[in-house]
């Protein structure tokens, strides 16, 4: 292996590396960022500084073309690593003519890994620890799996998941399986090592300590843990320093001594994954997302989120929450709490564990599944992980184009899969079933420019070239072709770097809008949007954050409001009949006067043509400092002229970690109970 050194530190080991003469010719170019705001500003650009960009040694942060090359070299690294170590054919030529292909078209926004892989392909963490975790984007835990020696392993797994950014979702099917016992008046301290493990270990002895007889007390010395604000070097982002997880302990053991004497409850393990959840997510630049799975007849799972029948529940925010239901069920007693508030979503195990994409016939590859990530496209077996990947259908210029595009996708992905996690359980499960998830977004708009009959031919034939490329690499690799291949995301951040409506979703507020965007109080950005002109504003749900207002043109068709909820679950069927062999994300908005009739309708029109769905419901009202707030033509024009250029070199040469935004898995904030 060849170490490449800079300021006399060595910053990533790399056994392949993009020739210099072809890197080059990319330092000079402007990549096409998408949505151009009316001081000319790209949105798409702000975000990848903001989110993406990473710090480099000499206190600057990444150009998109050294993002793509570390990305290139790290994802063409581990390959030449893996054929190396098990005496595997490497043409070194052949794979820098192909590295060269997928860097042009990762750099031109064709395809992208997921945002996770776009701050993380090619770090230390990565190509010197070897810890694929953090290129993971979602995870699913059963506590149906909570064995009576170690109860509390799945809450320690969900610590240090989330800690790592990788959205967990899990069940309640633990509910009943144990006694919760109150700890006895003898003590035991442990002193919490400073690291993801120590904090994980941490929550795994505490809840232990009530779901096993005759246990003492946990104390917890926390003074090794780092104070607020410093840096993490390995993955990025400041340290929210002890007090965090010392609130998380109080509440975890709160919740606990309420359910004490009686069988661990459904309401106690989401109540725990909810405030772990929490503490995770106060680390400023961490995420933390969750998907709660639970059973339509537990009338306690259901109102979770009724805030007249569980008003002390601060954390209820963190979880979508679902329920596991079969086809032909009877959903009439769900359907109140859908219209009101969009919960609980729908999740068809049967159809999950029996088909891969719909128009397929079943073929039960995925029998195990216990159920599905934060965003409802990946089903999961206990303790699965899975890595996902970016097509940008709006930047294709051609089928031909498209299927170049896949072959690079698909190769990231796979290559993902020849790593491993710390946790044996996950490795288990993963390196047997090699699932990834390869994702397109701008799918409205594609259907709207083109066709519907269009989209169903590209997605086909799109599919059967994907699973070739399966069958070509795998036979070259010696693994087994992955169990599922296709997916369709939510995208979020990744879609604002070209400009695509997300996912099979529509436009949030059709052509001319203003994004509201988050950052750190201390982000050079908000200072150079004040001087630009830009209104900012203090955030009124986040400390320590600041909301700058984009206002943007964007030729993207239709506005989700103009669209009926009998399209939209459509298309989201469209995509899972012809595309995904895992599921599809599908967050079905609706007119919350006019079409909440409706939810009724189209669950038993489309159940077993998904297998997942979830609502939102769509008014009149607004709340402050939302996402997405649609402007007029006439609004528009008046901020051009009154805006200027952001001067983009200020923000690349201060090397300053910026936030990512809390509480978001996808373009809809949930904004928590205040």
């Amino acid at each position: 292996m060849v170490r490449y050194i800079i300021l006399q530190e060595v910053v990533v080991i790399f056994s392949f590396k993009l020739s210099d003469s072809f890197i080059d010719e990319y330092k000079n170019r402007a990549p096409q960022w998408g949505f151009t705001d009316a001081g000319g500003n790209a949105l798409g650009e702000l975000t990848f500084i903001r989110t993406y960009s990473r710090v480099k040694d000499d206190g600057t942060k990444e150009q998109w073309w050294e993002t793509c090359a570390r990305v290139i070299n790290g994802m063409y690294s581990i390959q030449k690593d893996y054929c190396q170590a098990y005496k595997l054919e490497w043409n070194g030529h052949k794979a820098q003519a192909s590295a060269q292909e997928a860097f042009d078209l990762m750099y031109n926004l064709k395809w992208t890994p997921p945002g996770r892989g776009l701050a993380q392909m090619g770090t230390p963490l990565i190509m010197e620890q070897r810890n694929a975790a953090s290129l993971l984007n979602c995870a699913f835990v059963s506590t149906g799996d909570m064995e009576r020696h170690d109860p509390g392993y799945p809450f320690a797994w969900t610590t240090e998941a989330l800690m790592l950014g990788i959205g967990v979702g899990f069940d309640t099917l633990g509910a009943g399986k144990f006694d919760v016992h109150l700890p006895g008046k003898e003590s035991e301290t442990y002193v919490i090592p400073d690291t993801r493990e120590g904090w994980a270990e941490s929550i795994h002895r505490l809840v232990n300590s009530f779901l096993k007889a005759d246990q003492p007390t946990v104390v917890f010395d926390y003074s090794q843990i780092r104070p607020y604000g410093s840096i993490i070097k390995t993955f990025g982002g400041t340290a929210s320093g002890p007090e965090p997880l010392q609130k998380g302990h109080e509440q975890i053991r709160e919740v606990l001594f309420e359910n004490g004497g009686q069988k661990l409850s459904s309401k106690t393990i989401t109540d725990i994954q909810n405030i772990i959840g929490t503490f995770v997510v106060a680390g400023n630049s961490r995420r933390s997302a969750q998907l709660a799975l639970g059973d339509p007849g537990d009338e306690a799972f259901v109102n979770l989120k009724n805030h007249e029948v569980y008003p002390d529940r601060p954390w209820a925010y963190m979880s979508n929450n679902s329920v596991s239901v079969k086809v032909g069920g009877d959903y009439s007693s769900l359907i109140k709490n859908t219209t009101v508030n969009g919960e609980p979503g729908y999740i068809w195990l049967d159809t999950t564990r029996a088909y891969g994409r719909l128009i397929d016939p079943p073929d039960y590859k995925d029998s195990r599944v216990k159920g599905y990530n934060p965003c409802a496209e990946q089903p999961l077996e206990s303790y699965e992980m899975c890595c996902l990947v970016t097509i940008h259908l709006n930047n294709i210029e051609s089928q031909e184009e498209f299927h170049r595009a896949l072959k690079y996708a698909y190769l990231y992905g796979k290559t993902v899969t020849l790593m491993t996690t710390p946790w044996e359980k996950t490795n288990a499960v993963m390196l047997r079933n090699r699932r990834i998830g390869l994702s397109t977004t701008g799918v409205a708009g594609f259907v709207d420019n083109h066709s519907l009959a269009t989209y169903r031919d590209w997605a086909d034939a799109g599919y059967k070239y994907v699973s070739q490329l399966d069958r070509t690499y795998s036979e070259w690799l010696g693994i087994r072709e992955s169990i599922k291949k296709t997916t369709i995301k939510p995208e979020g951040s990744v879609s604002l770097l070209s400009g695509a409506s997300p996912g099979t979703h529509y436009s949030p507020a059709g052509e001319r809008f203003l994004r509201a965007v988050r950052f750190g109080d201390n982000d050079p950005i908000v200072a150079e949007a004040i001087a630009a002109g830009y209104t900012v504003e203090d955030d009124l749900y986040s400390a320590n954050t600041k909301v700058v207002y984009f206002p943007i043109y964007a030729e993207v068709g239709r506005a989700e409001a103009d669209v009926t909820i009998f399209e939209k679950i459509h298309l989201a069927a469209e995509a899972q009949k012809y595309w995904s062999d895992n599921g599809v994300s599908a967050t079905i908005s609706f007119d919350a006067k006019t079409e909440a009739d409706h939810v009724a309708t189209v669950l038993s029109m489309y159940e077993g043509q998904l297998k997942a769905v979830s609502f939102l419901p769509m008014g009149n009202e607004v709340y402050a400092q939302q996402p997405y707030t649609k402007i007029s033509e006439e609004e528009y024009d008046n901020y051009v002229g009154k805006l200027r250029k952001i001067d983009m070199s200020v923000l690349y040469n201060n090397g300053v970690d910026a936030e990512v935004e809390k509480f978001c898995t996808t373009d809809v904030c949930e904004i928590p109970n205040r």
